[in-house]
């Protein structure tokens, strides 16, 4: 078996995953898929979705901390990375990477990954600062869905969505 490498990411229809450094919504459903998907895996995230997390790891994950500037004190239960080669280097080589934000790290990761975990969230934030990158979906294969849902706490419809890359 060999490392699968994933972005796994919550998209509004307008792009937007986030507004001041948190996720425009609250969908516990989708909070629920993210950790049944990523529990027992590997997270590769950036410095600022660290940030936003608390300066805490997810538990029961392996934890990845892109940071350019190193750490001045050790975090336990974090693996600091210098780049997002590095953070694939030093991941399991077998079982499932997911890369979890932010912006700049998925820009990175796009052509890094084989599967995409999107939760589609049928909005617009009109004054998000945060954006996934434009994707060619010509690249790409849907290779399961949920049927659309509707958060009961906030009324926001959603889905989702795998996708696997295309062999060339």
């Amino acid at each position: 078996m060999t490392q699968e490498r994933a972005i796994i990411v919550a998209v509004a229809d307008d792009g937007a995953i986030g507004k001041k450094n948190t996720i425009p919504w609250h969908i516990r459903e989708d909070m629920r898929f993210f950790r049944r998907t990523t529990t027992g895996n590997t997270v590769i995230m950036g410095w600022k979705t660290f940030l936003s997390l608390g300066c805490r790891p997810l538990p029961s994950r392996t934890n990845i901390v892109i940071s350019t500037h190193g750490m001045p004190d050790p975090v336990e239960g974090v693996i600091f990375a210098g780049s997002l080669a590095d953070a694939f280097g030093k991941a399991s080589p077998e079982g499932k990477v997911f890369v979890m934000g932010g912006a700049k790290t998925y820009v990175e990761a796009m052509d890094m990954v084989d599967t995409l975990y999107v939760t589609e969230v049928h909005t617009t934030v009109p004054d998000a600062d945060t954006f996934f990158p434009k994707v060619d979906f010509s690249m790409w294969q849907e290779t399961g869905s949920s049927e659309l849902r509707t958060d009961p706490e906030n009324g926001l419809a959603y889905r989702f969505v795998v996708y696997k890359r295309k062999k060339q």
